[in-house]
């Protein structure tokens, strides 16, 4: 049985998050010392309790699942697995004998042995939009000569990437809001096969990371989503969609947390430089913007026409007049930026090619 998917319920948030984030299921056995299986606690889970107000240093005993879908060892069968994995929507169940000690766990993409089940239910009608006309001067050299959003992963741009995620939803409608070199970006999806949607719409001037969307005017439908053209966000937009509506919000950030390590014992002192305190190699949690949001198409009202108009821009805007935000926020390998040449190499990493 695989340590690195159990943990035990004294752990703190922040750690069972490390944990979750270094196995590839988004959920970890809670069990006692003796391996006896207590419960499951997964990143939607930890994402309530935070968004609840939950502390990242509180224990996981109050937060976990005690009641789990597990299947007995001596009654497993792969069809019954099955049935129990689609019937509770869930991405893993333990196996267990007779005294609750758990044995093994089988996973959906293990009883699917070809990936999961397109599920009509799973359909959404959001319009797509791309933001992918900056200049990504982070990424100099390169993209002298290649705009980013064709900046390769494997075998495809990152641009046809995102959309075939997105495409998992069912969605056929995207908007490209182009600039830099914006010719080579229209030339290549003229040129490939395609059962989905484009429009590009050009900018005439660079106009910041949010200033492009006021384009989209008398275009998009009430509710739409956003992504740069930099980030993979692995979500279950199904139900991000489901929380952006539930709260009524004006704008959904998808967030993600992310964890830092400083390499270095911080000195803590009072004025004067009296000591009180060293603290050897501290971490901090927080929660970062992915580029990724769930819009209401009221937001384009407060974006100014053929003005430089940053995305912090139109957030300070809708907070001052008191317009619902929300965040989302995911684990942080489901957060995938090639923005930067390191991130680029992770991002190739993470995806395996």
């Amino acid at each position: 049985m695989p340590e690195n998917i159990q943990i035990e319920k004294h752990e703190t948030v922040k750690n069972t998050l490390k944990k979750l984030d270094k196995t590839a299921e988004k959920v970890l056995l809670v069990v006692d010392r003796r391996k006896k299986l207590l419960g499951t606690i997964t990143d939607g889970d930890i994402r309530r309790f935070v968004l609840s107000g939950g502390n990242l240093d509180s224990k996981i005993d109050t937060i976990y699942n005690t009641s789990p879908i597990c299947v007995r060892k001596k009654n497993f069968s792969l069809d019954n697995a099955k049935k129990l994995l689609i019937s509770n929507k869930i991405e893993l169940i333990p196996i267990v004998q007779e005294n609750n000690m758990v044995v093994d766990f089988i996973t959906w993409s293990q009883a699917f042995s070809k990936g999961r089940i397109f599920n009509l239910n799973n359909k959404i009608n959001e319009q797509v939009v791309i933001m992918a006309g900056g200049r990504s001067t982070r990424l100099e050299p390169f993209t002298k000569i290649l705009p980013k959003p064709l900046i390769p992963i494997g075998d495809k741009p990152i641009i046809e990437i995102i959309i075939d995620r997105f495409k998992e939803y069912g969605i056929l409608d995207y908007y490209l809001i182009l600039n830099y070199k914006a010719d080579l970006i229209e030339s290549y999806f003229n040129n490939i096969d395609k059962d989905y949607r484009i429009t590009s719409i050009r900018e005439d001037s660079f106009r910041g990371t949010a200033g492009g969307l006021s384009l989209l005017k008398n275009r998009v439908e009430d509710c739409f989503i956003v992504s740069n053209c930099d980030v993979i966000v692995n979500a279950d937009f199904c139900d991000v969609l489901e929380f952006h509506k539930k709260n009524r919000a004006f704008l959904t950030i998808l967030s993600s947390f992310q964890h830092y390590k400083i390499p270095y014992g911080v000195v803590k002192f009072t004025e004067g430089g009296r000591v009180v305190d060293i603290i050897e190699k501290p971490e901090h949690t927080c929660t970062v913007n992915t580029g990724v949001y769930i819009m209401n198409k009221e937001c384009l009202d407060y974006i100014p026409e053929g003005a430089h108009f940053d995305i912090t821009d139109l957030i300070k805007e809708l907070i001052n007049n008191k317009k619902e935000i929300f965040t989302y926020p995911v684990n942080e390998n489901d957060y995938i930026d090639i923005g930067q040449w390191d991130e680029y190499k992770k991002a190739i990493e993470k995806m395996r090619f």
